[in-house]
């Protein structure tokens, strides 16, 4: 059994509404120097595979197949033992 965590966010040069509106909002509320802000999502989950590479195979082809679009998503994952 290992331990997955998956990020998944917009490809740079993807408008990302939420995060815009997030960050002047924190401008707004006086947070000075603010900029560049993303936001992403964490899937976390436990993941039975026979070992590393066939965990991290594993979790390559979930991201591509459900979990990221791959079209204007990116993604980054970390498998720990």
């Amino acid at each position: 059994m290992v331990k997955v965590s998956v990020e998944v966010g917009l490809k740079q040069g993807v408008l990302d509404p939420e995060a815009v509106t997030i960050e002047r909002s924190l401008l707004h509320l006086g947070f000075e120097g603010v900029s560049g802000l993303r936001k992403t999502r964490v899937f976390t989950f436990d993941l039975e595979a026979g070992d590393r590479a066939a965990a991290e195979a594993s979790v390559k082809a979930m991201c591509e197949k459900l979990l990221a679009n791959p079209v204007i998503e990116s993604y980054r994952f970390t498998v720990e033992e």
